[in-house]
């Protein structure tokens, strides 16, 4: 689908194919909440522009986590933030709509990049550009069955849903044929706010392990 050669989707991500969202008031609150992710078998993190610090915060949090989790920088809208999560150490880069410029700068870096678009031109614009796979977004608008008539006319396209996707759907997306499903409120709640850290490791695992049942019984069919 491109003549550029993709940054290939990460070992981490193939092993539990979700994406936990994470944003908040300030970066300093996420290093318990991805502890507990973490606990529960989500490894890939993305934490989003949205939240303050996070360019301050990530080489930390690369440092506490980075050996069992890829920590990914979402929510990237320009050339020059992208430039900042690389030089960061970012392991991925997410863009909330299709930015051929960050695109573009994770092609270079071999850095993995999913870029959001929720029509076909969008979704296509990026396989051309080099993405590593597309995130469809707001996926809630469209629902599974939209990955089916992507897949028509473009049966080799990776696809991220994100935005609406609780734990129980999560299945249908992969079923569908999802690459991954990105989560962020369904699956954080209130760990922002006080949370119990322990019931967001089990949510963690209950998603972990939905998952990895849809995966297994696509492969069967």
């Amino acid at each position: 689908m491109s003549d550029l050669q993709s940054p290939p989707v990460s070992a981490i991500l193939q092993e539990n194919p979700v994406v936990a969202v994470l944003r908040a008031r300030h970066a300093r609150e996420y290093a318990p909440v991805i502890d507990a992710l973490v606990r529960g078998g989500v490894r890939s993190i993305e934490l989003t522009l949205s939240t303050d610090g996070v360019f301050d915060f990530l080489p930390d949090i690369k440092r506490q986590f980075g050996a069992d989790a890829e920590i990914g920088v979402g929510t990237v809208t320009s050339g020059d933030q992208a430039a900042q999560a690389l030089d960061g150490g970012a392991d991925y880069l997410v863009t909330p709509a299709m930015v051929t410029d960050v695109i573009r700068a994770a092609v270079a870096a071999g850095v993995p990049v999913f870029p959001g678009g929720l029509t076909p031109t969008e979704l296509l614009t990026g396989m051309q550009a080099g993405a590593t796979a597309v995130k469809l977004f707001p996926a809630s608008t469209v629902g599974p069955g939209y990955i089916g008539q992507l897949r028509g006319p473009f049966p080799d396209m990776r696809v991220i849903p994100s935005g609406g996707i609780g734990i129980d759907d999560a299945a249908d997306w992969i079923a569908a044929g999802a690459l991954a499903v990105s989560l962020g409120g369904p699956l954080l709640r209130d760990a922002f706010s006080g949370g119990d850290l322990a019931a967001l490791t089990a949510r963690a695992r209950q998603l972990s392990s939905v998952v990895a049942d849809a995966v297994q019984a696509r492969g069967a069919r």
